[in-house]
């Protein structure tokens, strides 16, 4: 099985999305047994917290169904648990390089890598915007999860 963590910064918005949305497509691939999808956050501030309503409004509208994530913080544990480690953007990456082990900086990557066809890098924070910022930050999350199934797939 292949474990893989998406992260932001607080758990709350891009990560989870970013993990509902993969854990729908690997199931649509035939992929659920395979791999094995988590969320955590560099500085999660909302331990134990629901994510943000507009992420779940957002998903709903597109029919995906959220599971029972709460707001984690990403633990020591993690870089040596999770095969690929995901971060929603730079900055969250150059924490996840602070925070990782030696041993483990070949497994963190940015999500939008694997995402076909786009100019951009990261997953932009919408917790301060609008609903059209959640929006675009599903359509990224659906971009990066099809490209990071099709990757295991192959």
């Amino acid at each position: 099985m292949t474990k893989l963590l998406m992260v932001c910064m607080g758990n709350l918005c891009r990560s989870p999305m970013a993990q509902t949305v993969a854990e729908k497509l690997a199931a649509d691939a035939g992929l659920s047994q395979q791999l094995k999808l988590d969320s955590a956050g560099t500085h999660a501030p909302h331990l134990g917290e629901r994510p943000d309503p507009r992420v779940e409004v957002t998903l709903s509208r597109r029919g995906y169904e959220m599971g029972r994530i709460r707001s984690r913080r990403i633990a020591p544990q993690d870089f040596q648990h999770f095969d690929l480690i995901l971060a929603m953007d730079a900055s969250n990456l150059a924490e996840l390089q602070r925070l990782c082990p030696l041993a483990h900086l070949s497994k963190l990557r940015l999500f939008l890598d694997f995402a076909e066809g786009l100019n951009e890098t990261e997953v932009p924070d919408p917790y301060y915007g609008n609903s059209e910022g959640f929006e675009r930050v599903l359509d990224l999350c659906e971009a990066g999860a099809s490209g990071l199934i099709k990757h295991y797939t192959l």
